[in-house]
């Protein structure tokens, strides 16, 4: 190819440097987060235990609702629940209004999970950042949620 035809705004191969890339950087602080978290809160993994959060802010809600305000796909979603209802968090009702809706609520049990486990969690975020300042952790949030 000519150096005409070629795009002039293409980084140069030979630059790529994966230290330096937001998917590598951001696998490796995933998976920081994930050690700490499993370390402190064996019980459930980060996304059930989202879920028991969502669902002791909202109470009771649609099984598919719940999944995507945890931002779960429907299959995932089941599976999440299915493992919450055989650990006694969660229980799941057909629903009153809609007969093709299954309902999802937290048991007592999952409520005083949730409840005793919420402190965890405050100390994961902390560990999991201890490195920044709290002004840099507060400019993270806000740049990974603009992503």
């Amino acid at each position: 190819m000519s150096e005409a035809a070629q795009d002039t705004n293409s980084p140069d191969p030979g630059t790529y440097v994966l230290e330096d890339q937001i998917g590598f950087l951001l696998r490796l602080a995933n998976q920081r987060h994930l050690e700490i978290f499993a370390a402190a809160l064996s019980d459930v993994t980060p996304t059930q235990f989202a879920t028991l959060v969502k669902l002791h802010q909202l109470g009771v809600m649609s099984q598919n609702h719940l999944g995507r305000l945890v931002a779960m796909d429907a299959a995932t979603t089941n599976g999440v629940v299915t493992r919450l209802r055989k650990k006694g968090f969660v229980q799941t009702q057909a629903s009153t209004s809609d007969l093709r809706r299954l309902d999802v609520s937290l048991t007592a049990a999952g409520e005083a999970f949730v409840l005793a486990a919420i402190p965890t969690a405050f100390e994961v975020s902390a560990k999991t950042t201890d490195a920044l300042t709290t002004r840099e952790v507060t400019q993270l949030l806000a740049l990974l949620a603009k992503l």
